[in-house]
């Protein structure tokens, strides 16, 4: 998500937000006490953050487009979780299915530390894969898998975590994704387009 240079006072009302939406997340109980005190501990992570850089506030889902978005990708998340466990139950009571475990390498397109990090996470509350370290100089993730894919990191990547990267484009404006689809390695330019078809008939 593309989140627009904002002042220190904004950048701090959105660190506090979603610092106080973990803590009720967290301790689940909706007490006087406790939701004051939680407001008073996400006051000071947002005080501490706020100078760090810019943040994006709640008030983004307000947009039509990006609330439907990312309710979508809640959904098909949360199917994800349910399916991987029930195979991975499967796995642990069908001894005619052993666990493959293992480290592998995948391929990926994000380069900016909120793309990662949704991805990292998104990816990682499935049990059957777990980031364990990333190098965004050169595109790539590694995980732990429960059941190591074959192929090479592109392979890879396409079933763990390039369906969690199409999900976030759902919440991304329409220049991030006019670029990642000029990024995609077998789109051709108008040029070659129009000259393939001369060369077909030389041949």
């Amino acid at each position: 998500m593309n989140v627009k240079s904002t002042g220190l006072p904004a950048r701090a009302g959105a660190i506090f937000c979603w610092a106080f939406l973990v803590w009720v997340l967290l301790t689940w109980t909706l007490t006087a006490e406790q939701l004051l005190f939680g407001a008073g501990v996400a006051a000071a992570v947002a005080i501490a953050l706020a100078p760090l850089g810019n943040a994006a506030g709640p008030w983004l889902l307000l947009d039509p487009r990006r609330l439907a978005g990312a309710i979508w990708l809640l959904a098909v998340t949360a199917g994800r979780i349910a399916r991987s466990n029930v195979r991975l139950a499967g796995r642990i009571w069908n001894p005619r299915r052993p666990l493959t475990s293992g480290m592998v390498i995948a391929a990926t397109r994000e380069r900016g530390a909120g793309g990662l990090t949704a991805v990292g996470l998104m990816t990682s509350v499935v049990v059957d894969n777990q980031l364990a370290d990333l190098d965004p100089s050169r595109g790539q993730l590694q995980y732990h898998a429960v059941a190591v894919p074959d192929g090479g990191p592109d392979e890879v990547a396409r079933g763990i975590n390039v369906p969690a990267e199409r999900l976030l484009r759902l919440l991304r404006p329409g220049r991030l994704q006019r670029q990642d689809r000029l990024q995609r390695p077998d789109r051709l330019s108008r040029q070659d387009r129009l000259s393939r078809p001369e060369k077909e008939g030389r041949q």
